[in-house]
């Protein structure tokens, strides 16, 4: 198998892992199906191991498959670098990048970059879906996606935009009224604000457990107010209402001003998640998309609201 063929048959395979079916990846790549099988079979042939197991409905990675997927990603995306770093001295950045954002990060910091960056790449068209679920890059046909949680999927390259923490918060009218809480069992005397997400289920509040590093949540059960937009729960906590659990990017400008204040800093667990800029591995990451992700990147690590530390925080707490 000469290089070309390499190319050829790793392109294959690693499209065919990524998609899940022959067929899947000989759409993306444009040649047949039977083309795809041939290449992997090459392949795997000229390798000595079977990669993948087929049957009529899915394909399933063999233990050196999956080690094997590793090293020709990595080779795939030297070539991409090299080939993409020659494209940008020739051609200026152009065409459509499809990206997808929930609405409350989308509305609030994604968009204030959008002039900069189409004025910087005026040849760039974007198409920004906003959408509170979590949806499938690949298979809707995404270049990008501002994802926030628990990043693991690894078929995705994730480029972290910052650390997302939460707050306990209150109105300082509401904590004259009611008192401030010390214990998370004082909570159960205090008026919830919940959060309510698309699946149905109510965002739990975290705490730190008496002994050891376990965590354990407390459910805002029953809520005075439950609503489905982070945002709105802040809104409701500025106006008195009562205490919610938030990400520090939406109650910043709150906390700096004075509306809110952070409770129960020491018991409250502000999370392991983190948002992140994520898309496909893929054969050719086109210079469209790499600019695009590199001026949000540096863009929104220029944004006081996505990077403050906990250490900034305790200056907020009662």
């Amino acid at each position: 198998m000469d290089a070309t063929q390499r190319v050829r048959a790793m392109l294959s395979f690693v499209q065919a892992a990524d998609r899940g079916s022959f067929a899947a990846a000989a759409r993306t790549l444009g040649i047949s199906a039977a083309a795809v099988g041939k290449n992997v079979a090459g392949l795997e042939g000229a390798l000595g191991v079977r990669l993948m197991n087929r049957s009529t409905r899915s394909l399933q990675l063999t233990s050196e498959g999956q080690s094997f997927l590793l090293g020709a990603r990595d080779a795939i995306n030297a070539l991409d670098a090299a080939i993409d770093g020659v494209a940008a001295q020739r051609a200026e950045p152009a065409g459509r990048v499809r990206i997808t954002c929930s609405n409350g990060f989308g509305h609030r910091y994604l968009m204030p970059l959008v002039p900069q960056l189409m004025a910087r790449y005026p040849a760039l068209v974007l198409e920004v879906e906003f959408d509170d679920r979590r949806v499938d890059i690949v298979r809707d046909g995404f270049d990008l996606a501002f994802r926030g949680g628990q990043l693991e999927d690894s078929s995705l390259v994730s480029r972290q935009i910052c650390a997302l923490h939460t707050v306990l918060v209150a109105a300082p009218s509401y904590l004259e009224r009611h008192g401030i809480p010390r214990r998370v069992a004082d909570l159960s005397q205090h008026r919830a604000i919940a959060v309510r997400f698309l699946n149905g289920q109510t965002s739990p509040w975290s705490f730190k457990a008496a002994h050891g590093n376990a965590l354990q949540a407390w459910l805002p059960d029953p809520a005075v107010l439950v609503v489905s937009d982070p945002q709105a729960a802040v809104a409701a906590a500025v106006s008195g209402l009562g205490i919610t659990q938030a990400g520090v990017h939406h109650a910043w400008e709150h906390l700096k001003s004075g509306q809110l204040k952070v409770v129960l800093a020491r018991q409250h667990a502000s999370g392991g998640r983190a948002m992140a800029l994520q898309y496909p591995h893929r054969a050719l990451v086109a210079p469209r998309v790499r600019v695009t992700v590199e001026f949000l990147l540096q863009a929104m690590a220029h944004i006081e609201a996505l990077q403050v530390s906990l250490e900034q925080l305790k200056a907020y707490s009662v």
